[in-house]
């Protein structure tokens, strides 16, 4: 799966000072190879990394490769994406969806 560099990949272990102790919002992507509707979003997660840049950081997890954080978040179903703010999860969104939907999703996050 190719990320763009404004995507940040995350692992179990860096989860919680790259989300977590985030001084902005971040946008996690719980997401698979394998997973048909992960890779139509990733260039959608991309172009809103790129365009929120300073407002609001987006990070990638591959739930096969980290469980822990997948089990811990209770995430069933790729791709599921939660805005964390304050090391805290305030909202949920599972599936895919087209960038000008997840951006009105994400509105109190991006925006000026």
């Amino acid at each position: 799966m190719v990320m763009s560099t404004d995507v940040v990949k995350v692992t179990d272990e860096t989860f919680a000072s790259e989300v977590l102790g985030s001084g902005f919002p971040v946008l996690v992507d719980f997401t698979a190879d394998w997973c048909p509707p992960c890779r139509m979003l990733a260039p959608v997660l991309a172009d809103v990394a790129r365009e929120q840049q300073g407002r609001l950081k987006v990070v990638t997890i591959d739930v096969d490769a980290n469980p822990v954080t997948q089990a811990a978040y209770g995430v069933l179903s790729m791709p599921t994406l939660i805005v964390f703010q304050g090391g805290e999860p305030v909202k949920s969104l599972v599936g895919a969806r087209p960038k000008r939907r997840l951006l009105q999703e994400l509105e109190e996050w991006c925006a000026d």
